[in-house]
């Protein structure tokens, strides 16, 4: 991933909102299936939604920046039952841009955005952070301790 976050200075993330309520994904692998079937990438909690009901796949544009593209169906080319709109488009497929729209079916939607990462901010080892925390109710009372 560090490869990746040093050769691409956009950020590319997913807003999924569906009958579960909203997850974020941020995107750096090349392909992601996106559906109803648990083995997906990106799972959509919607009846509508077919089991394989998109892929996203990563490109490389002539700026050397990547994006993102959106193909209804899985890579095999079978494509969703009820297909994609992509703001307000049915399309088979379609370069994301900033603050897209892409409808799944009723109650199953997304949106990807485009950031551009901050150059300043260097990756952290969350481990070196690593705490125990004690419970209050595990030390002994204060009071205990000037009786004895």
């Amino acid at each position: 991933m560090a490869t990746y976050e040093a050769t691409n200075p956009k950020l590319h993330v997913l807003i999924v909102e569906d009958s579960k309520g909203r997850q974020e994904f941020i995107l750096d692998n090349s392909v992601y299936s996106v559906g109803r079937d648990p083995k997906c990438d990106i799972r959509l909690d919607s009846q509508f939604v077919s089991r394989h009901h998109a892929t996203l796949v990563q490109q490389s544009s002539a700026s050397e920046d990547c994006c993102y593209r959106i193909f209804d169906g899985n890579l095999e080319g079978k494509a969703s039952v009820n297909g994609i709109l992509i703001n307000g488009r049915r399309l088979k497929s379609h370069d994301l841009k900033n603050a897209d729209e892409i409808i799944f079916g009723p109650q199953a939607k997304a949106f990807y955005f485009e950031l551009q990462r901050d150059p300043t901010l260097v990756p952290v080892n969350l481990d070196e952070f690593d705490i125990t925390l004690i419970s209050p109710s595990g030390m002994p009372d204060a009071s205990e301790d000037s009786e004895g």
